[in-house]
């Protein structure tokens, strides 16, 4: 077994990645606090072909050194809008024709291992702030809640490591 080299890796330039046909799921980060949770979802975003990123309220925005130092490039690459409250952000989902699901422990939640998502359908994932979780008022406006199976004591992850596990499970059967 070796390691592959850049060239064998096929990977997309920008202007390539900027034409390509984009997975139809949005992120919506609800006052995120970490610049490093941010570009990580940045570049998590990127290696799936994500639609686009909404940071919303006191979500830090690029350009900043620190979310470039997670997001590796990826803030030049996936498309992303700021809107002051993530409601407005939900709302605008909304109109769009999308599904907006909160990523969060709540009663009648959606186990991530169990859902099963029309591959056309476009969907919003809303990751919470960092200790908060998804503003309550956001909730209202959701379609429901996507919570990922934990079986240890903790039961809760860092929202860059969730934001992973949710965007590779909305995008496998797409690409497969």
């Amino acid at each position: 077994m070796r390691k592959l080299s850049m060239d064998e890796l096929n990977r997309k330039s920008v202007d390539e990645f900027r034409k390509a046909e984009k997975i139809p799921v949005v992120v919506v980060l609800d006052n995120i606090r970490s610049m490093h949770n941010v570009g990580s979802v940045f570049r998590t975003a990127d290696a799936f072909l994500i639609e686009s990123i909404y940071l919303c309220g006191y979500t830090p925005q690029p350009p900043h050194r620190d979310i470039n130092k997670t997001a590796l490039g990826a803030t030049e690459t996936v498309a992303w809008e700021y809107f002051p409250s993530t409601l407005e952000a939900v709302v605008a989902l909304r109109q769009k024709g999308y599904g907006v699901y909160a990523v969060e422990q709540a009663t009648d939640s959606y186990l991530l291992n169990r859902i099963d998502t029309d591959l056309d359908e476009k969907i919003a994932v809303v990751f919470g702030n960092e200790v908060s979780g998804v503003d309550s008022e956001v909730l209202k406006h959701c379609d429901g809640c996507l919570e990922i199976p934990q079986l240890g004591m903790k039961h809760s992850l860092n929202v860059s490591v969730a934001a992973g596990i949710i965007l590779w499970e909305l995008v496998r059967e797409r690409i497969g």
